[in-house]
């Protein structure tokens, strides 16, 4: 016979380890296109670098900064693949989860709370945007284009990068009641730029000086820049390194605050 003791502490297991249920619960969902995440996982680091890292770097035979052309690229690849995705697994997949799959309600009817739900979104996203970035930074060392002993630290830099574009774009999707195209908005006003403009292919300092600040606002820039430092030791000073950190942390977190607001909000009302 179950005792009210055992009751209880059933009843407390949502409250405690909410968080993971979601996260639990979003994995499991994955296995409907496990197949997409892993193909992709393996192709588009394979397409960047053949076409991007070495096709391209035939053009460029004096390199960048003092580098190969693929080693100075490298870091860009990495972090606008983690960046790119984390951009649309906060559009869609967010609204989706309150306009047609309505899986946050269903979630929401039992003791876990709105921000229990946040955080194993997140949770799930971390779990995917490690494996991801693993795999791709497993190339970049095949192809010689990254340290092995101190490019790893690319992949957690990858991940905040992702976690402050994702994050902000979450608050957004999940304050819309429809997408009318607002998203595709997004993708050609703000990711395909942010692509273009943020030093990915050659340094800010050659960006016209009317779109260099396209550079200082996007997560996309401070991340590759982080991750220059790590794999090829970009010599740049310290305060701007200190600088690239607290701004994808800034956004990470205040997009943060303002995702987890969004969700109460839209949860409750």
């Amino acid at each position: 016979m179950t005792s009210v003791a055992d009751i209880k502490a059933d009843a407390e297991k949502p409250r405690r380890w909410g968080w993971w249920y979601v996260a639990e619960l979003r994995l499991r969902e994955m296995r409907g296109y496990v197949s997409y995440v892993v193909t992709s996982s393996f192709a588009n680091p394979l397409m960047y670098l053949l076409a991007l890292g070495i096709g391209l770097a035939n053009l460029i035979p004096e390199g960048m900064e003092g580098v190969p052309f693929l080693v100075f690229v490298a870091p860009a690849l990495l972090m606008s693949t983690i960046l790119t995705v984390g951009a649309e697994e906060g559009m869609y997949p967010v609204l989706s989860g309150f306009k047609w799959h309505k899986i946050f309600f269903a979630i929401h009817a039992t003791p876990i709370t709105p921000g229990q739900i946040v955080g194993g979104f997140l949770v799930h996203l971390t779990i995917r945007f490690t494996f991801t970035a693993g795999v791709f930074y497993g190339f970049l060392v095949a192809f010689g284009a990254v340290p092995f002993a101190s490019g790893w630290v690319m992949i957690p830099i990858a991940i905040l990068g992702a976690f402050s574009i994702l994050t902000p774009l979450g608050a957004y999707a999940a304050s819309l009641d429809d997408d009318t195209g607002q998203f595709a908005l997004i993708q050609r006003l703000v990711v395909m730029p942010m692509f273009l403009f943020s030093g990915t292919f050659f340094p800010l300092s050659q960006v016209p000086d009317w779109l260099e600040w396209v550079g200082w606002v996007s997560p996309l820039w401070h991340a590759t820049q982080l991750g220059r430092t790590f794999s090829y030791g970009a010599i740049e000073p310290i305060w701007l390194s200190a600088t690239h950190l607290a701004v994808l942390i800034a956004y990470a977190v205040i997009g943060g605050y303002f995702m987890k607001r969004a969700f109460v909000a839209r949860l409750t009302r």
